[in-house]
């Protein structure tokens, strides 16, 4: 080729979170050439974070059905939900959660040996009658214990990673995707990857809010870069705030302390939540108790005339809460300084996850319009991909559901296509974006501040495309990204 640092695969995956590490696995199951580039360890990415548990009809504590799974999923996201991935996503969540436990998944276990399974927000049973036990866990880790499972077997199928790898460009011919460009992160050098099939698992991208629960890493760049190069994007107006954010840090306290019993309260000490959601209480979804929490704060109920409500855990047995929430009562202890055993804990709506991104039939495959045309080569799963999985607003744990499942499907569909595929030559000059614009970062010496740009776009977005919108703030908004 002639191109400085040039790698070669059947397929390249870009994120090692859930859905990249789950379609890796796959891919290298089936004897494909794959790598995957992440701009993290791949034990980092984000879906580390997710604490709650994996929803799965089980049905191991009271009766369940893929099909009341299904209902709350359609339901939840505002029947805007596109209902053949939600059938895909309950049936197949079943499947995912015992193979997950097949490869070693430490799951917390009942007293009769099987998986452990707690109550979440939205899910019901027999079709919104009341609260069901869906949520499979691993503690309050359940997300790290996928990374960990999932990285262990990838290793253990020699799948090639590069880590802490930033994509910068993906790279055609024609309309066929055949690969990416990437710069290390240790030495600034520019990496050409050519490939049958790239396969997006990267993500999704809150930090265009300034309150978030994102990591610093989710900037959604991969999505960015799909829609420069003439990929559409979907549903990008749809995007979750969870009730649940540290106050002013955004940082997750999982649905999981309301599945033990926690309580929202105003500064009254009312349990607020009996006069939105008399059924579902605390446990209402999301979309709905961040609207109700900012209808307090409006009222004047916030906590000391504040945005923000408090999380009151005193009520429950303090054992139960350093049993079954460990990294949620560490996080309130180290962020807070204070012990949620004795205090009820300062919360907000925390800017959480993105409905919208590229577009994508049920196999992962990237789809550029209404007739499902694909996209030859682009494959996308997760947050970052738009199966229409969740409607306008994601059930909890059904993300952790929606990275493993449509993942692997994802992983299967991209080997099928390597297998079939032809490869197709990669432009001389596939890397030279790349490298003008590192240049031209590294000769500037004026202008504005690039984290003084991103910085007013965040707190933007936040007053006037959160919660609450209008049709006047979004003018404002779109005149500022203007």
């Amino acid at each position: 080729m002639g191109l400085e640092n040039y790698h070669k695969y059947d397929a390249v995956i870009v994120g090692a979170g859930g859905a990249g590490l789950y379609a890796a696995l796959e891919l290298s199951r089936q004897g494909v050439n794959v790598a995957v580039v992440s701009k993290l360890y791949p034990t980092r990415s984000h879906t580390g974070a997710a604490q709650g548990g994996i929803g799965a009809a089980l049905g191991n504590i009271a009766e369940d059905h893929p099909e009341w799974h299904m209902f709350d999923t359609v339901k939840g996201g505002d029947y805007l939900t596109d209902q053949d991935a939600a059938r895909v996503l309950a049936e197949e969540a079943v499947l995912t959660v015992y193979d997950l436990e097949h490869m070693g998944l430490p799951f917390s276990r009942l007293e009769n040996g099987k998986i452990a399974q707690r109550k979440f927000g939205g899910h019901t049973r027999n079709f919104g009658e009341g609260p069901v036990e869906r949520a499979c866990y691993a503690a309050d880790r359940t997300g790290h214990m996928i990374l960990q499972t999932l990285y262990q077997q990838c290793i253990k199928n020699n799948v090639t990673f590069f880590d802490e790898f930033h994509m910068t460009d993906l790279v055609m011919n024609g309309d066929t995707v055949c690969g990416i460009v990437a710069v290390s992160l240790y030495d600034s050098s520019v990496h050409t990857f050519h490939a049958k099939a790239v396969l997006f698992g990267s993500g999704g991208f809150g930090r265009m809010f300034s309150v978030t629960s994102n990591a610093h890493a989710l900037t959604g760049d991969p999505v960015a870069i799909c829609f420069r190069h003439g990929i559409p994007l979907e549903d990008m107006e749809f995007f979750q705030f969870h009730p649940t954010g540290i106050y002013k840090m955004g940082i997750l306290l999982s649905e999981a302390a309301r599945g033990e019993g926690a309580i929202l309260r105003n500064k009254d000490g009312e349990r607020f939540m009996e006069r939105y959601a008399p059924t579902m209480l605390d446990l209402a979804p999301r979309d709905m108790i961040s609207r109700y929490i900012y209808m307090e704060i409006r009222a004047g109920r916030g906590i000391e005339g504040k945005d923000y409500v408090h999380l009151d855990f005193t009520h429950i047995d303090p054992k139960i809460i350093e049993e079954r929430l460990p990294d949620i009562t560490d996080f309130v202890r180290v962020y807070m300084g204070i012990d949620p055993v004795k205090v009820p804990v300062p919360i907000q709506p925390t800017a959480h996850y993105a409905m919208g991104g590229i577009p994508t039939d049920l196999d992962g495959c990237v789809i550029k319009d209404p007739k499902n045309t694909p996209v030859p080569g682009a494959f996308a799963a997760g947050e970052c991909a738009c199966v229409s999985v969740h409607g306008a607003n994601r059930l909890g744990t059904n993300s952790l559901v929606d990275i493993l499942v449509f993942g692997r499907r994802m992983g299967i569909a991209g080997a099928d296509y390597c297998r079939s595929a032809e490869w197709k030559p990669l432009p001389s000059d596939a890397s030279d974006t790349t490298r003008a614009q590192i240049e031209a970062i590294l000769a500037n010496s004026s202008g504005q501040s690039a984290a003084d740009i991103r910085r007013e776009l965040q707190v933007e977005m936040m007053d006037k495309a959160g919660v609450f919108r209008t049709g006047e703030g979004l003018e404002t908004v779109k005149k500022t990204v203007d």
